[in-house]
């Protein structure tokens, strides 16, 4: 078993040289459900040259829009990609967002890179995420494409949940728990299928960094709201209304109430959905100028292919870790 365990990793440790840059660069958002929507409706925000390609795809660039998460499982420095606890650096009336740099080696010059990686780096890991699929396209590999494509979908989506801004993650400094998994996982799940992700044409981004950042300060500026108002409603809601048990595979769950669930959604006026399609919006550009940056290149030219056995591997090794673990490394919030 543990000779088993010790190949996973020698596999993991294979896809980071398989698709690690030319050059190194110095927890569940959305729920596997909200993830997964959200890569495959960015595919239709794409212009003709790249929608083919895309659509050939989809199901590959859907399902794995979650490997982000399950990689928590396997690998340690993982965690930190998923989230900005951006309210750790404000102090009194300090704007955090007016003293914390953009550009990476500015915030490691003043705050260490430990301490950047113990509060989340999740706008800094877009950028890196999105310079791997510029040399991805540059390249034409299939591989490289569709796996950093997909995991770019997943950090954005992160960075569009306001619950990733704040070290008040899971509504633990309010007594709030489990606030987390029920806004960007019970929601979506009962109520994303009526939700319009027409969302329109990507758009070219000129400057990704700070759309990455864009994308955090619009989240934290709704994280009061997320927590007020679950917080006012708990307290007007009847307790036996709040909750029920569904069966889950071979287990029952107690989970929130399909009632109580939607008159959350409905007190926050559509902000699920609001911040799902700017989730996809802001995908499909980064998509889209990835692939202008790149040249231009002519996807209908790339073998067509579907992903090499040796990818089909890693990712297999990373969901039997994932089985395997108890817990991921990192914060937990479910």
């Amino acid at each position: 078993m543990i000779r088993r365990v010790a190949l996973l990793f020698v596999a993991l440790a294979a896809v980071s040289v398989l698709l690690a840059p030319d050059t190194a660069p110095e927890a569940n958002a959305w729920g596997f459900y909200g993830h997964k929507r959200i890569n495959r409706m960015a595919c239709y925000t794409l212009p003709p040259e790249m929608f083919p390609f895309f659509k050939r795809h989809i199901d590959f660039i859907s399902d794995h829009a979650v490997d982000p998460d399950r990689r928590r499982y396997a690998v340690p420095d993982e965690a930190p990609r998923h989230y900005i606890d951006i309210d750790h650096y404000a102090h009194g009336d300090v704007d955090p967002f007016e003293v914390v740099p953009r550009k990476w080696t500015d915030a490691v010059a003043k705050y260490t890179e430990d301490t950047l990686k113990a509060y989340g780096i999740v706008p800094w890991h877009i950028q890196v995420m999105y310079s791997r699929l510029i040399s991805a396209f540059q390249r034409g590999d299939v591989d490289r494409i569709l796996r950093n494509a997909a995991d770019l979908g997943h950090y954005v989506g992160d960075a569009h949940v306001p619950l990733h801004t704040t070290e008040n993650y899971n509504g633990q400094m309010t007594n709030q728990h489990g606030i987390h998994a029920f806004w960007e996982s019970r929601i979506p799940e009962l109520s994303a299928e009526g939700y319009d992700h027409l969302v329109g044409r990507a758009s070219y981004i000129e400057r990704p960094l700070d759309a990455a950042w864009a994308a955090v300060h619009d989240s934290h500026l709704l994280v009061d709201s997320v927590l007020g108002i679950e917080k006012r409603l708990n307290e007007t809601f009847p307790e036996d209304r709040k909750f029920n048990f569904e069966d889950r595979g071979r287990t029952g769950q107690r989970l929130y109430s399909r009632e109580f669930t939607m008159a959350y959604e409905d007190a926050m006026m559509g902000m699920v959905e609001q911040r799902m399609n700017a989730s996809i919006i802001t995908l499909g550009g980064f998509w889209y100028s990835a692939w202008v940056n790149a040249g231009q290149p002519d996807l209908d030219r790339i073998e067509q292919k579907e992903v090499s056995d040796s990818l089909k591997a890693v990712i297999a090794a990373e969901e039997e870790l994932w089985q395997q673990r108890q817990q991921g490394y990192g914060r937990d919030h479910e």
